[in-house]
Order: C-alpha cells, then sequence, then structure tokens
C-alpha cells in the first residue's frame, strides 16, 4: 500500500493554513517572492488574516465557554485557494470502501491526500470519544498501510502522527457533510498573488473596521474589544461575566475557555493569538506588492503580539496560584502534543486529569472573593483596551498603505 516517499513536512500549524502548506513544500512548489514553500503565513494572510472575535455560549448541563476567534472564519479555506489560481479535485463518497480505493489511488499517483476527518475521533488528540462533540478538520494523509493497519498523518504535531485505517474510517465518516471528503490539490497560479494578497489585506481591514457578513458587529474586529471589556467590566450588562461567568467554577470556566481558544486551539508554538504570523504575512506582502511601508504594520502586530501574550497571564495570573497552574498545564499538553504528537499522550492524559482536579476544586475552593473577582475581570479588561489600541493603529498603516 502507498506511502509517499521522504514526506518529513510538518511545520503546518492550523488545519487550513497549515494543511496546505504542508501540501506545498512536499511537493516542492516555491513562492515566487521567496523561492521557499508557500508559508503558513503568507496562506494566512491570503485567507482574510486575523481578527479579534468573542461569544460566549451557556448551555444547561455544561460550563460557558468564552470562545474568542483569531483568524477569519468566513470560508477562509475556499478563499485562499480561489485568491490563488488553484485547481482543486474533490472527490467524495458515502461509502467506506470506497473512500479508502480513493485515497490508496491519490497516495499511488504521488500526492498528499487532504481528508476531512473528526478531531474527537482521532485518538491521537486525546479527547475521548463524545457523541455531543465533534469537529470535521482537513488533515494531511501521506501513507496508507492496510497489511500493517496504519495510517500516516500530519496534522500540526511536528512529528507524524499515525491511527489505524478504523479509527481514520471512523473519524472521515463522523459527520455527512464532510463524510469521506477527499482533496488534492494543482499548484498555486503565481500571477495571481499580488491580487490575493491584496484582497486579503482588505478582508482582515473590513472584518476590524465594519459590519462581518454575517453575525453581530459588536463581536468582530475593533467593536469586540469594547463589547468583551464592557461584558467584563459592566455587571448590569444582558451577557456580563457576572452573569455569565459568575465567580466560582463559571468563572474558571470562561476564563480557561478563553484562555485555551484565543492562545492553543489550532495555534503555534508563540501563544500570541497569531499576531506574529500576521506580521510575518505583512513583511512578505511589503515585497509582493513593492510596498515597504506594509511593514510599519507588521511592527505594530509585533506589539500587539506581545499585547496578547500580556492577555493571557492576565487571564490566568501566576500569582492566583490554581488560575497560574491551570494555564500552565493547558499549555504544557498544547506543546507537548506539538512536540511529540502520540508519543505524549500518556502526558497529556495525567495533565488532563490534573485539570479535572482543579475544576472540580473550584466549586468549594475557588480563590477569588466578589471584589477581587470584580478587580480581575477589569484588568483584564484594560489589556483589551491596550490590544485595541496597538491593533487600530495596525489596521490604519495596512489602510493607509
Amino acid at each position: 500500500m502507498p506511502t509517499l516517499p521522504n514526506y518529513h513536512h510538518f511545520a503546518g500549524s492550523h488545519w487550513e493554513s497549515g494543511t496546505l502548506h504542508n501540501v506545498y513544500a512536499y511537493l516542492g512548489v516555491k513562492a515566487p517572492h521567496t523561492g521557499e514553500p508557500y508559508s503558513e503565513a503568507l496562506l494566512l494572510g491570503v485567507s482574510g488574516g486575523i481578527v479579534m472575535g468573542y461569544f460566549s455560549f451557556a448551555y444547561e448541563g455544561f460550563d460557558p465557554q468564552c470562545n474568542i476567534l483569531t483568524r477569519n472564519t468566513f470560508d477562509p479555506f475556499e478563499t485562499m485557494m480561489a485568491r490563488l489560481g488553484i485547481v482543486q479535485t474533490v472527490q467524495q463518497t458515502a461509502k467506506a470502501d470506497k473512500a479508502v480505493d480513493l485515497l490508496v489511488d491519490a497516495l499511488a499517483d504521488g500526492s498528499p491526500a487532504i481528508v476531512w476527518a473528526d478531531h474527537w475521533s482521532l485518538p491521537y488528540n486525546g479527547l475521548g470519544e463524545d457523541e455531543q462533540m465533534w469537529g470535521m478538520m482537513p488533515i494531511v494523509v501521506y501513507g496508507y498501510d492496510v497489511d500493517a493497519d496504519c495510517v500516516c498523518i500530519a496534522d500540526r504535531a511536528r512529528v507524524p502522527l499515525t491511527v489505524s485505517t478504523a479509527q481514520l474510517a471512523a473519524a472521515r465518516g463522523r459527520i455527512k457533510k464532510d463524510k469521506h471528503r477527499l482533496l488534492t490539490v494543482d499548484v498555486p497560479d503565481p500571477d495571481k498573488l499580488a491580487s490575493a494578497v491584496n484582497a486579503g489585506i482588505w478582508d482582515c481591514i473590513k472584518l476590524f473596521t465594519e459590519k462581518p457578513p454575517k453575525g453581530s458587529a459588536d463581536n468582530f474586529g475593533l467593536r469586540a474589544y469594547e463589547n468583551w471589556a464592557k461584558l467584563l467590566a459592566k455587571p448590569k450588562q444582558r451577557l456580563s461575566w457576572e452573569k455569565i461567568f459568575a465567580p466560582g467554577p463559571k468563572m474558571y470556566a470562561g476564563l480557561t475557555s478563553a484562555y485555551n481558544f484565543a492562545f492553543l486551539f489550532g495555534k503555534d508554538e508563540a501563544l500570541d493569538a497569531e499576531r506574529s504570523l500576521y506580521a510575518d504575512f505583512l513583511d512578505e506582502a511589503a515585497v509582493i506588492l513593492d510596498k515597504p511601508a506594509l511593514r510599519d504594520a507588521a511592527t505594530s502586530f509585533r506589539r500587539a503580539a506581545q499585547a496578547w501574550r500580556s492577555l493571557g497571564t492576565t487571564l490566568l495570573p501566576d500569582e492566583i496560584e490554581p488560575l497560574g497552574e491551570a494555564r500552565s498545564l493547558m499549555t504544557r499538553r498544547h506543546l507537548r502534543f506539538l512536540q511529540a504528537g502520540e508519543d505524549a499522550l500518556d502526558e497529556m492524559r495525567r495533565i488532563d486529569a490534573q485539570l479535572a482536579e482543579l475544576r472540580r476544586r473550584m466549586e468549594t475552593e475557588f480563590p477569588l472573593t466578589q471584589a477581587e473577582a470584580e478587580a480581575h475581570r477589569e484588568g483584564i479588561a484594560e489589556q483589551l483596551i491596550t490590544i485595541r489600541a496597538i491593533e487600530a493603529e495596525g489596521v490604519a498603516a495596512m489602510r493607509s498603505v
């Protein structure tokens, strides 16, 4: 059964931009302005770039959740490929055996196969099966061996990952919309690169400053910083943190989920909400578009990256021991997966057990009084306004160019 020869491309961090980066790195496709593989920073920028998005969810029977978006989520994968003129070959079937045949054929032709698989069903993520949780993500399959019952995968970790053939089939078949979907891609059209970069920058500017394609303007861009800060500092607001994430286990859940989505979920090692990655894109864009002033915007977003790192320690500070411990454990789990993949699974499970114990302690040992919780929320709000001011400068610099 086919395995692509000399596949060693595992630098991609996000399911979309990282997956496409890994594929082109293997195929030896070079960007015209660097002579190197298309960088994940460039692909992020072309897809629509970064944003700030704020959402809270509270469902009966679950801890409330604060979901922070850090990149454009309005069809970025399709947008990225369309703008770069990438010809796609999509194959999809409802039959698991036919899906295997299509996958094997793609590998036999020498092409990495992009497939959609449920994040929760892939055992190397260490999440455990949960009928109420799913998420179909694109990953790279570069080897499929029935005799050895082994599938070779590139998926965010800096090392190879493996699952059994049955495990991949279950993950690919989890959700009807993306069931057994397979994608192979042709090379980008270099003549479209400049227009793709330009369109990506405008997407970023608009999502920071204008009404989003869907949803409330208060949930996106510069207004989202103001909205989140208001919900933190003004307890009488309808969806305030005082009401949704009251001091105790609910506030703990809000703080930890905000940290997870802002700094860990689909992210690299930088822990800065992808701001330094976007700054790298702007440096490349300055060359591609022959607009050196874009480097000024890149400088602003590198400052924003540092401010985001400070937000992480503001959300879960070391001075408040259980919160700092939670941040340390969550970060270590994330970094160990990136470094070691499935070889870190035992350690990831131990960390999950420690985090579960911390969550249990919050029922009776939450470390903040009501007044301290209010002060903590106000500190987070202040840091958000600091980030907003820096990113407003960066967006204005992009617009002026």
